[in-house]
């Protein structure tokens, strides 16, 4: 039996999922959290073959999680499930640690053999992505700028459009005030932006939220 945890923040989504889960004989949910914070807690005390993680949680988001959970003395294997079908996004979460990347609006079925791919030790990338991957991601000229944003950058910039203010990011991310704005500055050089305006613009042409 493979053990499934869902960590997705909107409860009809996640009801779904289990749902889903539940017609397979070789799968069970065992857990579920709707946030990061809950999610790392559940974990220390629930034994799972996978994760099944909304990248765009509240509080600890998805990216933020993926370090955290395989830093774990026995880490499940991860399978990101995200509303973005952004190559960009997706090798970002591969290249941090998680197994596969599947989207929302993926067929069931597909869902569901991803789940067993990545229990069994393999990778999964939702098929429609896989051939985008291979030349916007390999492609340095075709990369879109927040590609060369660092991953505490991405973080930010990400908490940033949410509304959250640099004291807030600071806390929720453990790091200093200061830290957070010299990491917002350097973002904002990078994106070629100049507002907390023109970042929220930028997230929706490209499909960031």
């Amino acid at each position: 039996m493979i053990r499934v945890l869902v960590a997705e923040d909107h409860t009809i989504v996640r009801e779904g999922i289990k749902q889903l889960i539940g017609m397979a004989r070789d799968l069970q949910v065992v857990g579920e959290a709707s946030n990061g914070e809950q999610l790392l807690e559940t974990l220390r005390n629930t034994p799972c073959e996978v994760v099944l993680l909304d990248i765009s949680m509240p509080g600890v988001n998805g990216l933020e999680a993926i370090p955290r959970i395989r830093a774990l003395a026995q880490p499940p294997a991860i399978l990101v499930l995200s509303m973005h079908d952004e190559a960009q996004m997706a090798a970002r979460a591969l290249k941090i640690g998680a197994a596969g990347y599947a989207t929302k609006d993926s067929d069931p079925a597909l869902l569901l053999t991803a789940i067993r791919k990545v229990a069994a030790g393999g990778r999964y990338i939702d098929p429609d992505l896989a051939d985008r991957m291979v030349f916007e991601v390999g492609l340095t000229d075709s990369r879109p700028p927040h590609a060369r944003l660092s991953e505490r950058e991405f973080s930010v910039f990400e908490r940033l459009v949410q509304g959250e203010g640099v004291n807030e990011i600071a806390a929720h991310l453990a790091l200093s005030s200061k830290t957070i704005s010299t990491h917002k500055a350097r973002l904002m050089q990078k994106l070629n932006l100049h507002s907390v305006a023109d970042l929220v613009r930028y997230a929706v042409e490209h499909k960031l939220v």
